[in-house]
């Protein structure tokens, strides 16, 4: 599966990058494929890996807020890998005949 997620804490102001970094800090180190854009970080695995990494971003985020706001989309396809590249691969495809 493939999951984009969000995580915003809550209640500790307008600067939130701290927080969010130690989110991606867990993301990176879970050692599945992932990427980061400033709206969501997807991450790709099979579902209980993928949804515990999550959890652990989750509360990494708590450690440093009272609250936050977690959005999640995912695409679950049993037996397909590299799913982050070869999604976007096929896209820039049909860009390039155009």
């Amino acid at each position: 599966m493939i999951a984009a997620f969000s995580i915003t804490p809550l209640g500790t102001g307008e600067d939130v990058g701290r927080a969010v970094a130690e989110a991606v800090r867990v993301v990176r180190a879970s050692g599945l494929p992932n990427e980061t854009t400033a709206m969501y970080t997807s991450i790709e695995g099979e579902w209980d890996e993928v949804m515990a990494v999550i959890k652990q971003a989750t509360d990494a985020v708590m450690a440093a807020a009272p609250r936050c706001s977690l959005v999640i989309k995912a695409d679950i396809r049993p037996g397909v890998t590299d799913g982050l590249t070869s999604k976007v691969a096929s896209v820039e495809r049909y860009l390039a005949d155009d």
